[in-house]
């Protein structure tokens, strides 16, 4: 593809980084930018720069936040007994937009994947057993909500064992109503909401 300007080309050629972009898709952005007010080209520069920059991650759960702890671990008004384990940040989206839980989460920051090199340590596990057994815990249940692919399982397989140090605490997992392979962000919100709801508690 050729293009009439070297920073036209420069500018297509970060669009087209992004996931779904292709180059023709990047190039109908950036020539929208070129044509829009200056100051809408400038607005959008400026949110994604302090989205990157000035983006936290909620000591107590690490999900994204403006301040140290997130809207929902701050919010009294949640079940806090409860904490709804996830793997990314987009599956707390995603529950959230069901509005069929009320309740805490905690996010892992993926899965575990050996042929990515992705262990147990790489992820945020230590610190969901440091939550659970902090003296002033009120955790009573945990619900696993992790997608159901063969590395979902195996994560959601080790904290299984891993929380039985918490015998006063009862793990669950959301119900098959997400199809086996399928990621959370794509379910639709009835189905998810309704895998929530119908949580199935497992044996330790």
């Amino acid at each position: 593809m050729e293009f009439p300007s070297k920073l036209i080309e420069n500018a297509v050629g970060e669009l087209a980084k992004l996931p779904g972009i292709g180059k023709k898709t990047a190039l109908r952005l950036a020539l929208h930018l070129l044509k829009a007010e200056t100051d809408a080209t400038a607005s959008l520069a400026e949110a994604l720069a302090k989205m990157r920059f000035d983006i936290r991650y909620c000591d107590t759960c690490h999900n994204i936040s403006d301040t140290e702890k997130c809207g929902i671990c701050a919010n009294p008004l949640r079940d806090h007994s409860t904490v709804c384990v996830v793997s990314d940040i987009r599956d707390v989206i995603a529950i959230e937009n069901t509005g069929q839980y009320q309740g805490t989460y905690h996010v892992l920051g993926g899965v575990i994947s050996p042929i990515e090199g992705i262990g147990p340590s790489d992820l945020q596990i230590e610190s969901l057993v440091e939550r659970l057994g902090e003296p002033e815990s009120e955790v009573k249940e945990v619900i696993l909500a992790i997608s159901p692919t063969m590395e979902g399982d195996t994560t959601a397989f080790f904290l299984s064992r891993k929380l039985r140090d918490f015998p006063q605490v009862h793990i669950s997992t959301i119900a098959r109503g997400v199809p086996m392979g399928g990621e959370l962000e794509y379910a639709d919100e009835i189905t998810l909401g309704r895998s929530i709801v119908e949580r199935q508690r497992q044996a330790k």
